[in-house]
């Protein structure tokens, strides 16, 4: 059979593949990451049938994949926004890392896999799933509780954190030392801040200079500004991922809106095609030797983003059982645990197995815990609270602490119902 033919068959049916399965996920209610991952080690190296032919452009196809996930996710967030959040939520965050980047870091070095796959395990564990959180607070209808804005402030704050983490971590793969990093992490965190600076200040210019009536002028414009940038980011060891955020973030308004609007689709495109690839590159005989481990940070890490969500709750006043909402809604794991696993691999492969087991162990925990962690641990202290209890109104407590207002003990404060 010609190449090109052996291509575009198995190409093709990598692409219907996970149409169907990201079809049957909704169906069920589950993220389709899992089901990518899942896909992807079925077919990869050690599965039932690997895809030779079309392995290269899958590669491809997973850089364009990580460069959009990050472009769109810049695209969220105005440079005001992440200043903002800078500013409110920086206490949090750091709890956030020293609760989630430890156990991470303590496993890998436990395991004896040394310093650079502690760095490299410690941002797997560090980093929640924002599109897997953003998707279970709409369908759960939270996107109007007092809890949310907590939630995202964390994960703002997260993604924000890469621009700093992921050159360090390039650097240290890539063996340079302690100079070579310390200029590397000097560079991003200059790059960041002109870019920041800029898009506070000249965004209208910048976001004109890029603007088009034409749909696909500015689709063209935006994606070719992207991959350019995030080349010369990965020329100079700032990593392509971040220099694709940083390029969101300079673009704001109608712009912004616009190029999410026409990108949305490439992105979920080859942001499964990265899934996949990410898979076919584990070998499924590698993942039951780490199961029991990744299973084991799996629970530890979801009870220490429930007590981050907590902490930043409780910062932001909110009662006791948005507090519970808001760290459950933090569990997942996902598109970043596994992009940094993929920088990872190729000079710490042990990494990449335990990092796929923990993502799937974590994407399916994730939206499980976001809808009952509050439930279940109130009826655990309902349970233990001695003597009788009454009731209160039908509904009254929903509407009192459903959008975390009136929580605390012995107020009953109206608020918006929960969703709203």
């Amino acid at each position: 059979m010609h190449d090109t033919t052996a291509l575009l068959i198995e190409l093709g049916a990598v692409i219907l593949g996970l149409g169907l399965v990201g079809r049957f996920a909704g169906r069920i209610g589950l993220s389709p990451i899992p089901l990518y991952l899942l896909a992807g080690l079925a077919f990869g190296h050690g599965g039932l049938l690997p895809l030779k032919a079309s392995e290269d452009f899958v590669a491809v196809g997973a850089e364009i994949g990580v460069i959009l996930l990050l472009l769109l996710l810049g695209l969220e967030y105005s440079a005001t926004e992440l200043v903002t959040s800078l500013k409110t939520q920086s206490r949090s965050g750091a709890v956030d890392f020293v609760l989630n980047a430890t156990p991470g870091a303590a496993a890998a070095l436990l395991l004896g896999w040394g310093p650079v796959a502690a760095v490299a395990l410690a941002g797997v564990t560090w980093i929640s799933s924002s599109g897997v959180i953003a998707k279970v607070l709409t369908d759960l209808g939270r996107l109007g509780n007092r809890e949310t804005p907590v939630v995202l402030g964390v994960l703002v704050i997260e993604d924000l954190s890469m621009a700093v983490y992921l050159p360090l971590l390039t650097a240290l793969l890539a063996g340079v030392g302690l100079a070579g990093g310390s200029i590397t992490v000097l560079i991003a965190l200059g790059t960041v801040g002109l870019v920041l600076y800029a898009a506070l200040r000249h965004g209208r210019l910048i976001s004109r200079a890029v603007s088009s009536d034409n749909p696909e002028m500015l689709l063209l414009v935006v994606l070719g500004l992207t991959v350019l940038v995030a080349g010369v980011a990965q020329e100079l060891q700032v990593s392509a991922a971040v220099g694709a955020f940083l390029v969101g973030i300079a673009l704001s308004g109608e712009v912004a809106e616009g190029a999410r609007k026409l990108l949305t689709p490439l992105r979920d495109l080859f942001a499964a095609v990265f899934f996949v690839f990410f898979g076919l590159s584990t070998d499924p005989a590698d993942i039951p030797p780490v199961l029991v481990p990744a299973l084991l940070l799996a629970v530890v890490t979801a009870i220490t983003k429930i007590i981050t969500g907590w902490y930043a709750a409780r910062r932001a006043g909110i009662g006791s059982r948005g507090r519970l909402r808001a760290g459950g809604a933090l569990v997942a794991r996902g598109e970043f645990s596994i992009v940094i696993a993929g920088l990872a691999v190729a000079t710490e492969p042990r990494v990449g197995p335990l990092a796929t087991a923990y993502v799937l162990i974590l994407v399916i925990l994730g939206p499980l815990a976001a809808r009952w962690t509050e439930p279940a641990l109130r009826r655990v202290r309902l349970f233990r609270r001695p003597g009788p209890r009454a009731d209160p109104p039908p509904g009254h407590e929903r509407i009192a602490d459903g959008a975390g207002n009136g929580a605390r003990d012995g107020v009953t404060v109206s608020g918006p119902a929960e969703g709203r």
